[in-house]
This record gives structure tokens, C-alpha cells and sequence, in this order.
């Protein structure tokens, strides 16, 4: 029996990432993920950057839609 795994699937396509989320101005909970991020980028730790990010995209404030 031949092994049906012998041609290539269809190309990816990969978008350009997100531009960093904007802190609401004047929260701390904000500054502090963005402090938060900086730490990570300068550490190469990508991982708990993208994770302040989504904190930043996520936590409510008055006057600003919520993302899902």
C-alpha cells in the first residue's frame, strides 16, 4: 500500500501581527501591562508579551468596546 502523505498541502498564509494594543490612559492596571510587556520584549519573552497585550486588549473601561 502507498502512502497517501506524498504531496505537499496548500500554502499557508500568515498575517502581519497585530499592532501592540493602546493602554486606556490613566489606569494603572494598563501601565502596569505595558511595563509588563516592555520586561518581556527586553527579555525575549514573546510569550508573556503577547499575554500583557491581551490584558491591555481585553480589561474594561468606560467609553471603549470590549473585544472578544
Amino acid at each position: 500500500m502507498t502512502d497517501p502523505r506524498t504531496t505537499m498541502g496548500d500554502p499557508v498564509h500568515l498575517a502581519l501581527p497585530h499592532a501592540p494594543p493602546k493602554p486606556a490612559r490613566g489606569c494603572a492596571v494598563c501601565a502596569e501591562m505595558v511595563a509588563r510587556r516592555r520586561a518581556a520584549q527586553r527579555r525575549g519573552d514573546l510569550s508573556a508579551a503577547t499575554d500583557a497585550d491581551v490584558e491591555i486588549r481585553h480589561h474594561p473601561h468606560r467609553g471603549r468596546p470590549r473585544h472578544r
